[in-house]
């Protein structure tokens, strides 16, 4: 029954993901432009950002280890935040491994949908915009999330590709809807974060969006049901 339930609620997130999708690439055009061009400085250098990781993971011997710190550290940050006793937490050639005192969904895909390194440079550009207004450099700051973003992206994919324990205990369907939105809402956030965007511009927008997605998914649905043959006897 609860395999069902979340099955179910894949399906109810869909509309919600597209809207998501929509949203962030509103963000990019929302971005201030003063040189009055398509993408602004700001949304240009995110993707240098992202393009720079992608060159470096295909010449580069790529780094595991980082990325299983971050994995185990994600896994034990989120276990704290829930309440759990964390303890014995280790990264060595083979992989990594930390002990929680209880799990939950959240608990279990963190990593997955919670950019470790990136967050790090979102906290940073926070702390920054507490001493200097407006963020200094804020190209600097989207090309680091862009990097360690597209970081965060190549390995969750690389993993999700592989049989792993934390995503089959939920079933994937469900893992992997929830993972996706989860990372691209994760996406608007350090957009925000970085950028002289605000939550209110963004979340008017992802609320425009949604509204219209569930609407949309609605009205097929009504027009489907009605199309059915019994229904036209």
């Amino acid at each position: 029954m609860v395999r069902f339930a979340r099955f179910l609620a894949s399906f109810l997130f869909f509309p919600f993901a597209w809207a998501l999708c929509r949203t962030c690439v509103d963000a990019f055009s929302l971005m201030p432009s003063p040189e009055a061009t398509f993408l602004s400085r700001e949304a240009l250098s995110l993707l240098g950002g992202m393009v720079a990781f992608l060159l470096f993971w295909g010449f580069a011997p790529a780094p595991v280890k980082v990325y299983v710190f971050g994995h185990e550290l994600t896994h034990a940050l989120w276990g704290l935040a829930f309440g759990a006793r964390v303890s014995k937490l280790r990264v060595n050639d083979a992989g990594g491994s930390v002990e929680l005192s209880k799990s939950n969904v959240w608990i279990t895909l963190a990593p997955y949908f919670f950019p470790f390194y990136t967050m790090v440079v979102v906290a940073a550009a926070l702390v920054t915009r507490c001493f200097a207004k407006p963020l200094p450099c804020v190209w600097l700051w989207t090309f680091a999330v862009g990097f360690t973003w597209c970081f965060h992206c190549c390995f969750t994919l690389k993993s999700l590709s592989q049989r792993q324990p934390d995503i089959q205990e939920y079933g994937r369907f469900f893992s992997w809807t929830l993972i996706f939105i989860c990372n691209v809402l994760g996406v608007l956030v350090w957009i925000v974060c970085t950028t002289e965007l605000t939550f209110g511009t963004v979340g008017g927008r992802l609320f425009d969006r949604a509204v219209s997605a569930y609407m949309a998914t609605g009205g097929f649905i009504v027009e489907s049901v009605r199309a059915l043959p019994v229904l036209q006897k």
